[in-house]
C-alpha cells in the first residue's frame, strides 16, 4: 500500500482510511469507483483547463479526491453528491485537508438529475468522474440546466467516451453523440487506466472534453422537437429514415416528405446525419404531423399509410 501523498490531495492510503472511518464500501448500484491517484486528478484538472476564476461544478465527488485538486486551482467548487454518508463527510474532509480554501467549497446533497439550481455564482465549468450507469443523462441534464457552463471535462467508461465523441458515419455514433453535439463541440481528451481506481473497475475509462458552442444550432425547431427526431431515428437504426421516422411523422409518406424538404435522403440512416440535419428534419415535420393530428381528431379519414406506423 502506497504512503499518503505529502500534500492536501488524497493518496491510496488516505482514501481507504477515509472509507473505513465512514464505513463506506463502493457500490456497483451507484457506479462508485474512487480515484486514489493524486497525479490522475491533477491531470484531469489540467486537461479541463480549469482557471483561477472558474466556478466549477463537480458531480459525484465521492470521498473528495478530484474535489481537492479542483480547489487547488478554481475560484469556487460546488459538489453535487447523492450518497448520504459521502455528502455528510465531504465538507469536513475539505476543511481538514485544505482549510485555506474551505470557504470556496459548497456541497449540494441531491440527485444530480434533479438539480435545478446551485448556490453562489453561476458555474463556468463542469468537471466530474461520472458514475458509469448514469453518465450520459447526467451530463446532458447539467449542460441543459446550466447554460453558463462553458467547458466540461468528464471521465466516463471508455465505451461511453467513444460514443459521446463519435462523428457521423462512425459505427458507435448514436443518440449520445448527437445530443451532446447539440450543446458543445465534443472530443476525446485522453484515457485513464484501471489501476488509479478503488476498487479497480472491469473497464477502462476515458476523458471527454465538451466546449459549449459559440452559437446554438440554428433552427426554428425546439430542442425537444430535434431530440424527438434523434430518438426515433436511432430506435430502429437498421432501418432507413423513411421507415424509422414513420411513427414520428405520422406515416412513412410524411416522413419522406419531411426528409426531402430537409435535403436528406429518405434512404439514409440516422448514423449518417449531423445534429444540424436532424434539426432541419424537425423543422419540416409540421405539415405532415398536423394533417395526421387533424385526421385523428376527426377532421379527416386516415389513409392506409397512417395505419402503418412504426
Amino acid at each position: 500500500m502506497s504512503s499518503p501523498t505529502p500534500d492536501a490531495l488524497l493518496g491510496p492510503a488516505d482514501v481507504r482510511e477515509l472509507a473505513a472511518a465512514l464505513g463506506v464500501r463502493p457500490t456497483k448500484q451507484r457506479g462508485q469507483n474512487f480515484v486514489i491517484d493524486a497525479n490522475t486528478v491533477r491531470r484531469i484538472v489540467r486537461t479541463a483547463e480549469v482557471r483561477p476564476d472558474d466556478v466549477v461544478v463537480e458531480v459525484g465527488p465521492g470521498l473528495g479526491s478530484l474535489t481537492l485538486a479542483l480547489l487547488e486551482v478554481a475560484e469556487r467548487v460546488t459538489a453535487v453528491e447523492i450518497d448520504d454518508v459521502l455528502a455528510a463527510a465531504l465538507p469536513s474532509t475539505v476543511a481538514a485537508r485544505m482549510p485555506g480554501r474551505a470557504e470556496r467549497f459548497a456541497l449540494v446533497h441531491s440527485d444530480a438529475m434533479r438539480v435545478a439550481e446551485l448556490p453562489g455564482p453561476a458555474p463556468t465549468a463542469l468537471v466530474a468522474n461520472l458514475p458509469y450507469n448514469v453518465a450520459v443523462p447526467v451530463l446532458l441534464h447539467m449542460l441543459d440546466t446550466f447554460p453558463s457552463i462553458e467547458r466540461t471535462l468528464v471521465m466516463v467508461q471508455s465505451e461511453v467516451a467513444d460514443r459521446l465523441a463519435a462523428a457521423p458515419g462512425s459505427r458507435v455514433y448514436g443518440v449520445p453523440s448527437v445530443k451532446a453535439n447539440w450543446y458543445a463541440d465534443v472530443k476525446r481528451a485522453g484515457a485513464i487506466g484501471r489501476t488509479v481506481f478503488w476498487p479497480a473497475p472491469n473497464v477502462d475509462s476515458g476523458l471527454v472534453s465538451l466546449v459549449r458552442r459559440a452559437e446554438p444550432v440554428r433552427t426554428s425547431a425546439s430542442k425537444a422537437e430535434v431530440f424527438a427526431v434523434v430518438d426515433a431515428a436511432f430506435a430502429q437504426r437498421r432501418k432507413t429514415l423513411r421507415a424509422a421516422l414513420a411513427g414520428w411523422a405520422g406515416s412513412a409518406a410524411a416522413a419522406e416528405a419531411a426528409l426531402v424538404a430537409a435535403g436528406v435522403s429518405p434512404q439514409a440512416r440516422g448514423e449518417a446525419l449531423t445534429v444540424e440535419e436532424f434539426a432541419r428534419i424537425a423543422e419540416h415535420r409540421t405539415a405532415g404531423s398536423r394533417a395526421t393530428e387533424d385526421r385523428e381528431a376527426g377532421n379527416g379519414t386516415p389513409d392506409n399509410e397512417e395505419q402503418d406506423q412504426q
